[in-house]
């Protein structure tokens, strides 16, 4: 009984916690939206740059179908469905978790990062909900477009267990984005600049984009292995689209996120015992 209750009080505990760090975020965040409203310019420019450079991928898709009709036997239309599920995950990455890009090059050098290390608050959430990136909607729009063209098209078939599977494939698959910022970001608590990492890493994402058996082999093995994009798109998309193992792809993507996701925070909190600020 005593051990019944003590679980029901840290499941209490949990939840008020969790309670807290949500209406805390969405201070965080309203504050910083008003901020950016007040240069809408700048918001719609970069919204605006963000869908000139969707478009011109799905253009530079559109004209290599227009030589070759198929890709490894995948047709037009099934490879914008990827585009567009690679998108989303990416999107959602993008919206909420920008601000890792500032700890890779910029607070750790200039000592900004003790504003984080001082406030009794969990320093990752600190982080992340001090930006919004509301250009990350062009991501967005697109991807939701592109798969909802798959649905109307008949590419995919909708049902309402997909549906569950596709929103659980599209969170797995922006906690993967997340974690391989999150891991390439704390190295820089060793070497103080990890940007040229963090972008060399970010930049392979535009492989999820595409089927990887249109890659090498060894481009391959780094997208299912040490930068696993492959897992964010391509091999979850394979469920809706010809109907693969779920197990093996949607199960696969959720396992590859923990896994990840456990690594990275991991690395991160190890870090945050060797910050030294600036000057030291």
């Amino acid at each position: 009984m005593s051990v019944l209750k003590f679980e029901e009080g840290s499941i209490v505990i949990l939840m008020k916690s969790l309670w807290r760090y949500l209406r805390l975020y969405r201070i965080f965040a309203v504050q910083y939206i008003k901020t950016t409203m007040q240069s809408k310019v700048d918001f719609f420019i970069g919204l605006g740059g963000f869908l000139v450079s969707q478009v011109a991928g799905i253009a530079f898709l559109y004209l290599v179908f227009e030589q070759i009709p198929s890709m490894q036997n995948w047709s037009f239309e099934q490879m914008l469905f990827i585009y567009g599920f690679a998108q989303i995950p990416r999107g959602l990455d993008h919206l909420l978790t920008d601000n890792l890009w500032m700890v890779s090059w910029q607070m750790i050098i200039r000592g900004t990062f003790d504003k984080y290390m001082l406030r009794p608050m969990n320093v990752f959430f600190q982080i992340v909900c001090e930006k919004v990136q509301l250009d990350a909607f062009g991501e967005l729009l697109v991807g939701i477009v592109l798969v909802i063209r798959a649905v109307q098209k008949g590419t995919v078939e909708v049902t309402p267990l997909k549906v569950l599977f596709f929103l659980v494939s599209m969170l797995a698959g922006a906690v993967i984005y997340t974690s391989v910022k999150l891991f390439f970001a704390a190295i820089a608590f060793w070497v103080k600049d990890s940007s040229p990492f963090l972008t060399t890493a970010y930049e392979m994402a535009d492989f999820a984009k595409y089927p990887i058996e249109i890659y090498s082999k060894p481009i391959q093995i780094i997208l299912m292995t040490v930068l696993p994009f492959a897992f964010v798109a391509y091999i979850p998309s394979t469920f809706f689209l010809v109907n693969a193992n779920v197990w093996k792809t949607i199960g696969a993507e959720c396992a590859i996120a923990i896994l990840f996701w456990m690594v990275a925070y991991g690395l991160f909190k190890k870090g945050l015992t060797r910050y030294e600020s600036a000057g030291n």
